[in-house]
């Protein structure tokens, strides 16, 4: 599906020529030669970009910016500002108020193409990260195992989530839960530096689900050195007394109480090494798979699935 773009200029000339160059670039290209029209074109058709002239007749190009922002559904469209003020303090207030570029006018048409592709890929990477850990999330996930999986060679898929997290989550609150997903990610992320592959990829599916993608050669020592690492620091998101004693009590619904085991960590490692992946599906459904094996057993644990078709 084609990336939509906006453009919002009051002269008719800029708006054609901008609309069949990008247009030629395979862009979905819709036009406003005013301020009020381009709200409405925006908000009946959320762009992923908008070419904002700054100087537009009947609304100030910075007032639409801000109302762009404010506005829920096209809150996360990327803004290229217009201008033919070239002064710095004018190129500086736009930035200010959440403007992700600027061209000067009058400006090249392929630097403006050059631009706009440029702003597009920045900003669905920045759409793809997780708010929480600033890791990848599920679309760069996805396409990073889709590439490694189908490209036949070596490759270790891991998939991590936390046990009895959402007890923690519901004795000390989503802000201590949240400390715990990040401290998670760091132990992740700090294995795959030690573990010493370059190509290593640690994604953040959400909640307290993880995936990596690695070499098959140092994905037991990237779960070890994960394991090893939570377990090392886990306590120190726990009170005193919780700690000491080695679990949490949470009252559930009905009035009862249980007793929950310090939070832990399970990882499921599939590789290629001795079956073929037909997708990234299969090869993330071994993961999963073992996973849940390595979730029988107590405290932080990993499974490496060994089998062969």
């Amino acid at each position: 599906m084609s990336e939509r773009i906006l453009v919002i200029d009051d002269d008719p000339d800029v708006v054609e020529f901008t609309r069949l160059n990008l247009e030629r670039e395979g862009y979905d290209v819709a036009c406003a030669t005013s301020g009020r029209d381009g709200l409405d074109e925006a908000a009946a058709a959320v762009p992923d970009l908008v070419l904002l002239d700054v100087m537009m007749p009947d609304i100030d190009g910075l007032e639409i910016l801000n109302r762009l922002h404010l506005n829920p559904s096209t809150s996360n469209a990327a803004i290229v500002l217009l201008t033919a003020k070239s002064a710095a303090k004018d190129r500086i207030r736009g930035l200010e108020m959440g403007a992700d570029d600027y061209i000067t006018k009058p400006f090249d048409i392929e630097e403006l193409v050059a631009r706009v592709g440029a702003v597009l890929r920045r900003s669905k990477a920045m759409r793809d990260l997780s708010p929480l850990t600033g890791l990848p999330g599920n679309f760069r996930i996805a396409e990073e195992m889709e590439r490694r999986v189908m490209s036949g060679r070596p490759v270790a898929i891991v998939h991590a989530d936390l046990d009895n997290f959402k007890a923690y989550n519901d004795h000390y609150g989503f802000m201590r839960g949240d400390n715990v997903i990040k401290f998670t990610a760091n132990c992740l992320i700090e294995s795959a530096v030690e573990a010493g592959d370059p190509a290593c990829f640690v994604g953040h599916v959400g909640g307290d689900d993880f995936i990596a993608v690695m070499s098959p050669e140092v994905a037991e020592q990237f779960s070890k050195g994960v394991v090893e690492r939570f377990d090392d620091g886990i306590l120190d998101f726990y009170d005193t007394q919780d700690a000491l004693r080695g679990y949490i009590e949470v009252i559930d619904r009905r009035g009862e109480r249980h007793a929950f085991p310090i939070v832990s960590i399970s990882l499921g490692v599939a590789n290629n090494l001795r079956r073929t992946f037909t997708s990234e599906w299969e090869a993330s459904a071994v993961a999963s798979e073992m996973k849940e094996h390595a979730k029988t057993q107590p405290g932080s644990c990993y499974k490496v699935d060994r089998r062969s078709r």
